[in-house]
């Protein structure tokens, strides 16, 4: 799963199509966890919007607020939670990194990761919105795949980033399932980097530039004993 990601420099997320503006003011993020907001791109109408959603899809028809973080890639166009946002809810998720957890022994080991040029890029998302007695909530849930050889020595699953050359095909209202569904690959491991962090990331409050600073190899073993 993906639970955790980061937008540290959201000044500079581009593409093309879309006012960026907003991000310009926007603080940087080390620690972004579920139901808080996800920076987001849709488009209709050939008009891109970019808007604050928040983790967690909650399906239209759902009878309470509970939403997913992630949808798994091979259960889209199976599972009714995820089907019609897949078809027709498609959205760009900016982040530049994201955590997984290691397990080691009966402990677990944050790692993050990143592009090795350190740039923003987007996860392939799904959105929907949910009303109730006059309030509406739109959300969103970042889609998972199987991981590649960097991912798979952490974790079982990593989130889909989208490779640039795809972001308009992810996005474009026509396309049909069959075409979206190999866009869903694992991202090339030649151009991302890990490495283990420090164990403070798993308190959603802290929201600091040392959780993506990576620890020596004595702290890792340190780490593993605490728990």
């Amino acid at each position: 799963m993906c639970g955790r990601i980061t937008l540290r420099r959201p000044e500079r997320v581009k593409l093309e199509r879309l006012n960026t503006s907003p991000l310009f003011e926007t603080l940087p993020r080390y620690n972004i966890a579920p139901a808080q907001s996800l920076w987001t791109v849709t488009e209709a109408n050939e008009e891109r919007v970019l808007s604050l959603l928040k983790w967690g899809l909650i399906s239209s028809w759902s009878k309470k607020p509970t939403g997913f973080i992630n949808a798994r890639a091979e259960t889209l166009v199976t599972k009714p939670s995820f089907k019609e946002s897949f078809l027709r809810r498609r959205c760009l998720i900016a982040a530049d990194g994201f955590y997984e957890w290691e397990k080691i022994g009966k402990a677990r080991q944050p790692h993050y990761f990143q592009m090795k040029n350190s740039e923003p890029f987007f996860f392939a998302g799904i959105w929907d919105e949910w009303q109730f007695e006059g309030t509406s909530i739109k959300s969103c849930a970042i889609i998972t795949t199987t991981p590649n050889k960097l991912l798979a020595t952490i974790h079982n699953r990593m989130p889909v980033i989208l490779p640039n050359g795809n972001l308009d095909d992810w996005l474009r209202s026509n396309a049909r399932a069959s075409e979206l569904k190999e866009l869903l690959s694992p991202y090339p491991e030649s151009e991302m980097q890990g490495f283990p962090v420090c164990q403070d990331v798993n308190g959603p409050q802290v929201d600091e530039p040392r959780l993506v600073e990576p620890i020596p190899p004595g702290e890792l073993v340190r780490n593993a004993m605490l728990f």
